[in-house]
């Protein structure tokens, strides 16, 4: 049974490794046997990982490149494919909120800045997109591959505040069916594209508006946690367990799906 769990012998390539989320993602792929791809912007965190990978026995590379430009995906495609001569999984967990396209509540939602939700959507939808459209040629080319889209909860419920962020999750959602069913009628059985949509959880893009300069809660983070059945917020390790049956042959019969992880708030109707 375990087997079905295992990413041995594949290569997988996480975008936005450098984030909260993808530090999460990046450990958990390597400890379940993948080589890992850590593609981001930052290069001292994507080192960081990579050593991380390295010191605690897997393999590991660091690829620095912005998810919304085609030609540098194209061009770590290559880096990738020279080194290791494969692609077998995706992870698209670059994304995440936009300052300007985050309205506050004393803010005209008409005055808002279109420019910055179309940022927004640039980042978290095309983000997702651009690198489904270079690296999953690869695995579409051979008929063997999984692509796991980061979705959110307000793509459920819509959250207020978030325009850009909520639009882009949104499409995402319609996104991954689309590409599922064009990829299984085209391609076979062999690849994948599913959504993970995790609730609430404390990361760099939305701290500011989930914890107060003394580190408490804001009213909106208590919001979440109260509306929320296991009353709290999630710890990014509580990500990896879906992420990895979804990259795995343990979930080869499931594709086109959105799975959250949120701790039930999507379930809650608050009575």
């Amino acid at each position: 049974m375990l087997e079905q769990f295992s990413l041995k012998g594949k290569v997988v390539i996480i975008t936005g490794a450098t984030g909260v989320l993808g530090e999460a993602f990046s450990l958990a792929v390597a400890k379940a046997g993948a080589k890992v791809v850590v593609l981001g912007r930052n290069e001292e965190r994507a080192e960081a990982r990579v050593a991380a990978i390295e010191a605690a026995g897997g393999e590991a590379m660091a690829i620095l490149g912005d998810v919304t430009d085609e030609a540098a995906m194209v061009a770590a495609r290559e880096k990738v494919l020279s080194a290791w001569g494969s692609i077998d999984g995706l992870v698209n967990a670059a994304g995440g909120n936009i300052p300007g396209a985050t309205i506050s509540p004393e803010q005209d939602i008409f005055e808002a800045k279109i420019e910055d939700t179309r940022k927004a959507v640039d980042l978290n939808l095309f983000g997702t997109v651009i690198p489904t459209k270079v690296f999953g040629k690869v695995m579409a080319e051979k008929g063997r591959g999984s692509i796991v889209n980061i979705s959110s909860i307000t793509a459920q419920r819509p959250l207020t505040r978030v325009l850009g962020y909520t639009l882009a999750k949104t499409a995402i959602d319609a996104y991954t069916k689309w590409m599922a069913v064009e990829l299984g009628q085209r391609y076979g059985d062999g690849i994948r594209v599913n959504s993970l949509a995790p609730g609430v959880f404390l990361t760099e893009q939305n701290r500011s508006l989930l914890l107060n300069e003394d580190g408490s809660y804001t009213d909106r983070a208590q919001k979440f946690v109260t509306n929320t059945p296991f009353h709290r917020l999630g710890n990014p390790e509580e990500l990896t367990g879906t992420l990895i049956y979804l990259l795995s042959d343990a979930s080869k019969f499931v594709t086109g799906e959105t799975l959250l992880v949120d701790g039930g708030f999507s379930a809650y109707s608050g009575v």
